[in-house]
């Protein structure tokens, strides 16, 4: 009884704090709390909280706080990766299996101990329940038939995967690195699973968590899933039993506020502690202020935009060029992106095994009509792009609106938030979809593979690649991209993603604009507050409050 009421208390103290900073107008708030962190964030990309299912950047951010993996990247050598729940790992000499030692005396959020068996669980519903990221691990020939055999514990500390073919290893190891691969209680989660009625497309009789999962939480790292409210805020809590340095904070706050203006108004009124989404001149107006801070990372994210090659018109090879040909880059980089990003345009970012820094194109409307009369459309067309109503895409989708129309292209920009967008572009129904894409792992087929491998063009295709999305099917860059894999040497490896980079730049229907340097601004109150080199690696558990 005693610990209910405890638990009453907290969660009470939580509500409390959580409504006294949400309370009022949008830029009328509570100080913050000594012991809680509040960041002003534009995370309406949320769809699901399921790391068996998520595939947004603001999730993988969450999830990256709250649910552990076998390793992770190594943020001093990105190269590299670390254990977290693994101890040691081996790999055969066949190349073909990989086995893993767990930590011992390790535990969940929900006191439950973290078993093999619940790292073979998490890859089975990930596999299993094949939602948009499950193509990660079936890449390496896992399926709903085959799972519990290929990724199973041989004891209750030993896990053991076993891949179809030799892959790099340092591929393998990146790719668990990835949200899908988080390890969730298994225990808990088939406490809440639900019956499922099997049919055709999914044959299964459990949802084994899925709806709990959304909103709810099973993992085991530093900080625990409290609540999230679409478009409103998520709340993490300290995870006591975190196996590692416990938090200094108590709770972590992410408020969902979509303009850098009342980002930089509410951190200078100190009702937030950091800001997320500053443009390029509140940036500035932070970085003069006193009491305020700026911290910086490059990251492995780029912002593109893309030509579904359903619609006719955008089909034609003359158009996809002629696109890449009417972007003023130019006045973007000094402008819209200035100390947020550098003009790149090659899908691999840089710092990656084989990043190109290639940018061959320039703002040419002249040779932009040309190219457009070659494909018989010198009196332009219409078309229509998705734009999430969050800066930089809206402004540059603005710039391009007004370059595309000096070559008699008129361009209708659909606003939406993140979620209305992504489910459009997943469903393969926009015009052009402008965002941006990071690296599910460090590697460069993380990239290359969505940018290049189409497996089924039809809409009833599983592998839902940003190259299956834009209905292109380049065939002969899918082979070269599975080639890849299996190349051990990293120069020949390397001069592959080259050549990958080169034939996209050329004529894949992206065109790449920058890529991202993240940038928040920060009360000088806070200690240890920093940014990855990815976005699943914005870290909070060192950071402390004075």
């Amino acid at each position: 009884m005693i610990d209910l009421l405890n638990k009453r208390v907290r969660l009470m103290a939580t509500s409390a704090a959580v409504a006294l900073l949400l309370a009022g107008a949008p830029q009328a708030f509570a100080a913050t709390p000594a012991d809680t962190l509040v960041q002003g964030w534009a995370f309406d990309d949320i769809i699901t909280l399921d790391p068996a299912e998520a595939f947004e950047i603001s999730t993988a951010e969450v999830t990256a706080n709250t649910y552990n993996k076998l390793v992770g990247l190594d943020l001093n050598d990105t190269s590299k990766v670390v254990g977290e729940l693994a101890d040691s790992w081996t790999v055969s000499d066949d190349g073909l299996t990989y086995t893993f030692k767990l930590k011992p005396g390790l535990t969940f959020a929900s006191g439950n101990p973290i078993t093999a068996d619940d790292v073979a669980f998490s890859f089975e519903r990930a596999v299993k329940l094949d939602k948009s990221p499950a193509f990660l691990l079936t890449q390496f020939g896992l399926t709903g038939d085959n799972v519990t055999e290929k990724a199973k514990a041989a004891d209750e500390s030993t896990f053991v995967l076993t891949v179809d073919k030799p892959y790099a290893p340092s591929f393998v190891l990146n790719v668990l690195t990835s949200t899908v691969a988080s390890v969730v209680d298994k225990k808990l989660v088939m406490e809440n699973a639900q019956p499922v009625t099997p049919s055709e497309d999914y044959k299964y009789d459990s949802d084994f968590g899925n709806a709990f999962l959304k909103t709810g939480y099973a993992g085991s790292g530093p900080f625990k899933l409290r609540e999230w409210r679409a478009n409103e805020v998520v709340v993490l809590e300290r995870n006591d039993s975190y196996f590692g340095e416990k938090a200094p904070l108590a709770r972590v706050i992410y408020r969902h506020m979509k303009e850098s203006a009342g980002q930089r108004l509410a951190l200078e009124n100190g009702d937030i502690d950091v800001a997320r989404n500053l443009e390029p001149g509140d940036i500035q107006a932070i970085s003069d202020k006193e009491g305020l801070d700026t911290t910086s990372a490059p990251k492995g994210t780029i912002y593109y935009f893309s030509l579904n090659q359903k619609n006719e018109n955008l089909a034609k090879p003359e158009v996809v060029e002629a696109f890449k040909y009417l972007v003023d880059y130019d006045a973007i980089g000094e402008t819209l992106i200035k100390g947020i990003g550098t003009i790149h345009q090659t899908f691999l970012p840089a710092g990656q095994l084989g990043a190109s820094n290639d940018t061959p194109y320039s703002l040419n409307v002249e040779k932009a009509k040309e190219l457009l009369a070659k494909a018989g459309l010198a009196d332009g067309f219409s078309v229509t792009m998705d734009v999430r109503n969050t800066q930089p895409v809206t402004g540059i989708a603005e710039n391009v609106q007004q370059t595309l129309a000096q070559a008699g292209i008129k361009l209708e920009i659909i606003p939406g938030d993140g979620k209305q967008t992504l489910t459009k572009y997943r469903a393969r129904q926009h015009d052009i979809y402008i965002g941006q894409w990071g690296s599910d792992y460090f590697d460069p087929n993380s990239n290359a593979e969505t940018f290049t491998y189409n497996a089924d063009n039809s809409d009833e295709g599983t592998n839902k690649t940003l190259a299956w999305r834009n209905a292109w099917d380049p065939q002969d860059l899918t082979e070269k991209t599975q080639a890849a894999l299996l190349e051990k040497d990293s120069d020949k490896r390397a001069a592959i993603y080259e050549e990958l980079q080169k034939e996209v730049l050329e004529r894949g229907p992206f065109v790449i604009i920058f890529q991202q340097t993240e940038v928040a601004g920060y009360s000088d109150k806070l200690k240890n507050y920093k940014l990855g080199p990815s976005f699943d690696t914005n870290f909070l558990h060192s950071v402390s409050k004075e």
